[in-house]
């Protein structure tokens, strides 16, 4: 499954420009299986989503345009309204206008998000091209028993506006959840300013080992692709077993 990480700038609650942009380096990046953008794409990430949060479902229109236009799924999280609830929602759109969506488990209360924002409540994993993939934003990185690998997915997709002071973090932990799911991570994160903070990215795709597959450059967008490789990782397992002595995350030890 080829798969394109797409580390953008964003320009403050303008959907229509993010996603011309967007849109653009899609057109650019032409042929692959899987498209992956940052965490509030279109808007950039706000705590205070009144008048920035999407009622009228703009930006997952256009991603439906995207996907069965390019013949390949396209993700990336939007700030959506629902009822007068307010979500972080990860959607993932297929070719063929299918739509699984994942709302942001943990919140970002260091910076007001669950103030607003209702927080999702259940795990979802998505199949595409043979690969199982689980769907995680930003914050949920830090809590791995959150994302521990239960042997129902082969790769995670972490879409983050995730701070530059603490973007050290951001890559260990990219590197952690590969190794220790052993699956295939991709971390999407964009880059510039917004009113609360500044992003340099370190968008990158991770192998079952940790090695790193591609990276963005940090501080510009750019845009990433590899393979993922389901033969050798269901090899890498089979020869090294290591997710059959994994904790069970219900259990208390």
């Amino acid at each position: 499954m080829k798969t394109v990480i797409l580390q953008r700038d964003i320009v403050w609650a303008n959907p229509k420009e993010n996603c011309l942009r967007a849109e653009e380096a899609i057109t650019q990046n032409a042929g692959a299986d899987l498209y992956v953008l940052p965490e509030m794409f279109s808007t950039g990430f706000c705590t205070q989503p009144e008048g920035i949060a999407e009622r009228d479902g703009y930006t997952l229109e256009w991603m439906k345009q995207q996907a069965a236009k390019h013949q390949a799924a396209i993700a990336g999280s939007v700030a959506t309204e629902v009822d007068g609830r307010f979500y972080n929602r990860f959607y993932f759109v297929k070719p063929d206008g299918t739509v699984s969506h994942y709302d942001k488990k943990h919140l970002f209360t260091y910076g007001g998000e669950h103030k607003r924002f209702t927080p999702g409540t259940e795990r979802v994993i998505v199949e595409w091209k043979g690969v199982r993939i689980l769907l995680e934003v930003c914050y949920d990185l830090r809590f791995p028993v959150w994302s521990r690998n239960r042997g129902d997915y082969d790769m995670i997709l972490y879409v983050a506006s995730w701070p530059t002071p603490r973007v050290e973090a951001w890559s260990a932990l990219l590197v952690a959840r590969a190794i220790e799911n052993q699956c295939y991570v991709a971390g999407v994160n964009r880059v510039g300013v917004d009113p609360s903070c500044e992003y340099c990215g370190g968008s990158v795709i991770i192998d079952p080992y940790g090695h790193t597959l591609a990276a963005c450059p940090r501080g510009q967008e750019s845009e990433a692709t590899a393979t993922i490789d389901i033969p050798l990782l269901e090899a890498f397992r089979e020869k090294f077993p290591v997710l059959n002595d994994a904790d069970l995350p219900n259990k208390t030890y």
